[in-house]
């Protein structure tokens, strides 16, 4: 099972814009604009590497989520891969 990891919590600026965030990632000079559950799983990833069911378990615990889907977390951590915002280790 992969695990996922986000740079440090350093190298990324997350500023909240109403139901989006504005993600600036230092290092590719890029912006990026988010929904939820983005900047918390970039939270939760922050310099360590978890598997997508890690991610969804500390979620639900945190969130109060009755029902995660793991598939769906999977599909947008690989999308984080896609922008660079998270890489597969």
């Amino acid at each position: 099972m992969p695990r996922y990891r986000a740079p440090v919590a350093d190298a990324l600026r997350i500023v909240p814009l109403d139901d989006l965030s504005a993600v600036y990632h230092r290092a590719s000079g890029q912006t990026h604009v988010v929904a939820p559950p983005v900047p918390e799983m970039l939270a939760l990833l922050a310099g360590r590497a978890m598997t997508a069911r890690e991610v969804l378990a500390a979620l639900a615990a945190a969130y109060d989520l009755p029902d995660g889907d793991e598939a769906a977390v999977v599909a947008r951590l690989d999308e984080l891969v896609g922008t660079g915002l998270v890489e597969r280790v």
